[in-house]
């Protein structure tokens, strides 16, 4: 299945399918555990990540990635300015919790290398096990590889790191939520 483009006209779709594949997700679940608050971030980060041509689909979004290219910000400035009062709104008494995560996040990421930063990527959950999102994401890094630029991730589901690892990626960090319920590790992987 060859990847397409995420244009405007599949925003609805392509954020569907990445709620859908972060519902059960044990860090996103506990930050907004009523569902509506990562609807809201992922449409925050999907439609901000939409000015740059390089984030993917599957036909009949089966899976997503959406990517941030060397030197461009996760958020442009109004999305970026939306989050506070979206978590204060979603995460409940949590929100200051969700904030200081959202700020670890920030915190780990690497600014001293030019890299794509891979920033939601899921499957739809009727098509997990299908082999369907390691296909995207090995299609996606072939790109990648030949601009010979190396890429960021953060796996918010230790589930996942291993099979992050079998496309050629490293830990090299991890941190964890403020009362230390759950871990994010970060990877990097080099081109090839």
């Amino acid at each position: 299945m060859a990847a397409q483009t995420v244009t405007a006209s599949d925003f609805e779709a392509v954020t569907r399918t990445l709620v859908a594949a972060f519902d059960s997700d044990p860090l996103w679940r506990w930050a907004f555990p009523e569902g509506d608050g990562i609807e809201s971030m992922w449409r925050l980060c999907v439609g901000s990540a939409l000015q740059f041509p390089c984030s993917r689909f599957l036909p009949g979004y089966a899976a997503a990635s959406i990517w941030i290219p060397p030197g461009e910000l996760e958020l442009d400035p109004e999305s970026d300015r939306q989050v506070e009062p979206l978590v204060r709104r979603c995460a409940g008494s949590r929100a200051g919790e969700v904030l200081e995560l959202l700020d670890r996040f920030e915190a780990a990421h690497p600014h001293d290398r030019p890299h794509y930063h891979l920033t939601i990527f899921g499957t739809a959950p009727d098509r997990r096990g299908s082999g369907l999102g390691m296909a995207l994401l090995a299609e996606n890094l072939k790109e990648i590889d030949a601009q010979g630029m190396p890429v960021y991730l953060e796996s918010s589901n230790p589930a996942n790191d291993a099979r992050y690892e079998t496309v050629g990626f490293s830990p090299v960090g991890s941190f964890e939520t403020p009362g230390g319920e759950h871990r994010v590790t970060t990877m990097w992987r080099e081109p090839r």
